[in-house]
This record gives structure tokens, C-alpha cells and sequence, in this order.
């Protein structure tokens, strides 16, 4: 039988095959599904935001599924449900909520920026307490995660709640590539479908609130903060904190069993509240991470340098034979800088491959004074 982790990683693969160009998209619901957060998506019609959402609920054995397209005239019963004749004969304001939101797994509401104050303060109670208030009962909602989908932002004060409960965010266009476009025209129906139980979901998210969260990545997130603030990007404590929580289920997902400064970068769908601001955080994360790469290029200028001062023309054998014992005296210096900003980089986890070929360079500036010397 497959690990929980080997089954989402199918799921994944598959989901990536069937949704082209919605890589990170997949990546999120699946992520969403594992932290217990929802998924919002910003995109034109015809982008796929409902079949994947669907889809994601038919990867879920016995789970159940509820989409509605919200109006400023939804009204609650149309998302939670009729009254029940039966219970109002005795004094109760009860709903039957069979089929409707109160008992779905996964959910999604098309235009969800467009609900009214008469639902609204309801699916927040379901979307960030699990809870729903039936008459003189209030009942546990299986909910999973939520997607909501919509053309544009709120610019209504009351719907900015409802804004902030969406943990990760997305953006989707139509299809940029050709080749691509193509494959959507010819694509088939697949006969594969890699299911998982609810219960197996249910260990792996056990097994993704368990996964470490080393402390050079937790000075890493405060450095992201600081960084974003300096540029005018602020999210809440509460998004910061709950951002954690995503960064173990993306490690999870993708085979770790600790997360590492890599998985920054997936909070550049977690920290913006306007799309302009996503690029924003997108260079902060990569500068975060990649930053001590620019050092490491630094480093290696200096080196070259000092090959070129040590193999100029000089007048005397003397004054070659001094240089070139001063500029190996300070290679030295730099290989030691660069060694301890590799460390520092394995540390973190970070890939180190690029900085390593450039360390190497180093080395063969040194050894070719050596044969000078």
C-alpha cells in the first residue's frame, strides 16, 4: 500500500498533467488540503478555477462537494439550506442542510467577493471556525479547505474579512504557450484517477504538523517580514503565523521531512493582498535566499583581480614573485569567506551548486599561483 505522502504525490503529478500552466495552482490546492487553509483564485472565466476544485474533491474518497455562483440576491438557503417546517413547529430555526455547504468537504463559490451581508458573516463562522449555528444547535462542518474564485478584488470594507481568510492566493490567465494551447485541444479524458481515503488525509496531515521547522528557517521568515516592511508589504501576525503551517505541508509535499529556506518561496502566494504586490515579494524571498550567491560572484571578482595584479608585467622577478605571495595570501582570506557562506547556505538547505562552481574557480585562481610561485 502506498504512504499517504506517495498517494498526494500521484495526485499531484496527475493534477499537474490534466490543469496545464497551473503548476503552483495545483501545488496550492493540495497544499491548502494538507494545512487545513483555502485557496483563492483570481482569473477571467474559463480558466479551469471550478474543474480543478472539482476535481481536487473527486481525488477524496466519499467526500462531497458544493459549488454555488454567489449574487449580491444569494440567499441563505440557497447555500445552507431550507428551513425545516418540521423544527419551526417547534420553535426551532432549523436548516436542512443536506448537499449544501454545511456538509461539504470541498468547496467552491464563483464571484465569492460578490456575497451579501446576509451570508456573509456565516461562511466566515464556516470557514475559520469549522462550526455552523442550526438553530439551537451549533454542528461541526467537515470542510476541508474552500476555494473561492473571482475577476477582481473587493473594494467593499465588509468583504475585506472575508479577503483575509484566504490564506493562499492565486492568479490564473489563459494559456501563454502554443504548444500547450495544442495539448489542451487534443487532450483526452484520462482513465486514471489516483484516489485517497479521508482517513489516510487525515495522517498525513498528522504527519505535516509534525514536520520540523528549523530555527535558521524561522530567522529566515523574520528577515522576510522585516524586508517586506521596508518595501511597504505588511501581512498580519496572523497571516505570518499561519504561513508556517503552509511552509510543512509544501516540504511535505515535496518529500522532505524538515523545511528549508526553499520553501520561502511558495509564500509569494501567501503574503500580497494586492496582485501588484506579489512580484514584490517574490524578489524579496528570492533576494533572501539568493542573496549570498551575490556575495559569493563578489568574491570571485575580487579573486580575479588579484590574478590579474599578480601576472602583470613587473619590472623585476622580485616584485612578480611579492605580488603573487600577497594576492595568495588574500585568495586565501576569500576561499575561507566563501567556504563559510556555503555553510551557512547548507545549513538553510539552500542549493549551492551555482556557488560551489564558483568556489572551484577560486581554487584553480589559487593553484595556478602556486605553479608561478
Amino acid at each position: 500500500m502506498s504512504s499517504p505522502r506517495a498517494l498526494l504525490r500521484t495526485i499531484r503529478d496527475e493534477l499537474r498533467q490534466r490543469f496545464l500552466e497551473r503548476d503552483a495552482l495545483v501545488d496550492g490546492a493540495l497544499v491548502a488540503l494538507l494545512a487545513g487553509q483555502h485557496v483563492l483564485v483570481i482569473g477571467p472565466p474559463g480558466t479551469a478555477k471550478s474543474m480543478l476544485a472539482d476535481e481536487v474533491c473527486r481525488r477524496l474518497d466519499d467526500a462531497r462537494y458544493f459549488q454555488w455562483l454567489l449574487t449580491r440576491f444569494t440567499t441563505p438557503e440557497e447555500l445552507f439550506g431550507a428551513v425545516s417546517l418540521r423544527a419551526l413547529e417547534a420553535d426551532d430555526y432549523r436548516r436542512l442542510t443536506t448537499q449544501k455547504l454545511p456538509e461539504a468537504h470541498v468547496a467552491f463559490l464563483d464571484e465569492v467577493f460578490k456575497a451579501s451581508s446576509s451570508i456573509l458573516n456565516t461562511i466566515l463562522s464556516v470557514m475559520n471556525e469549522r462550526r455552523f449555528h442550526n438553530g439551537r444547535e451549533v454542528t461541526d462542518v467537515p470542510l476541508l479547505t474552500l476555494f473561492g474564485a473571482a475577476n477582481e478584488l473587493p473594494e467593499d470594507d465588509e468583504l475585506l474579512a472575508l479577503h483575509d481568510r484566504f490564506l493562499l492566493r492565486f492568479q490564473v490567465d489563459y494559456l501563454r504557450e502554443d504548444f500547450r494551447f495544442l495539448k489542451l485541444l487534443q487532450a483526452k479524458p484520462s482513465d486514471v484517477r489516483t484516489t485517497i481515503p479521508l482517513a489516510t488525509l487525515e495522517a498525513a496531515r498528522a504527519e505535516v504538523t509534525a514536520l520540523a521547522v528549523p530555527g535558521a528557517v524561522l530567522r529566515a521568515v523574520a528577515d522576510l517580514r522585516r524586508a517586506l516592511a521596508d518595501k511597504g508589504v505588511v501581512a498580519s501576525d496572523r497571516r505570518w503565523a499561519q504561513s508556517i503551517g503552509v511552509l510543512r505541508a509544501h516540504a511535505w509535499l515535496a518529500g522532505r521531512d524538515a523545511i528549508v529556506e526553499g520553501d520561502l518561496a511558495f509564500l509569494e502566494h501567501v503574503l500580497w493582498r494586492d496582485p501588484a504586490e506579489q512580484p514584490v515579494v517574490r524578489d524579496a524571498v528570492r533576494e533572501l535566499i539568493h542573496g549570498w550567491e551575490d556575495e559569493v560572484r563578489v568574491l570571485v571578482y575580487q579573486a580575479r583581480e588579484l590574478r590579474d595584479y599578480a601576472f602583470r608585467d613587473w619590472e623585476h622577478p622580485e616584485q612578480r614573485s611579492r605580488a603573487t605571495v600577497e594576492a595568495h595570501t588574500k585568495l586565501r582570506q576569500i576561499a575561507q569567506q566563501v567556504d563559510d557562506l556555503l555553510e551557512g547556505a547548507r545549513r538553510g538547505g539552500r542549493a549551492t551548486a551555482t556557488a560551489e562552481a564558483l568556489r572551484q574557480e577560486i581554487l584553480d585562481i589559487q593553484q595556478e599561483m602556486l605553479v608561478r610561485l
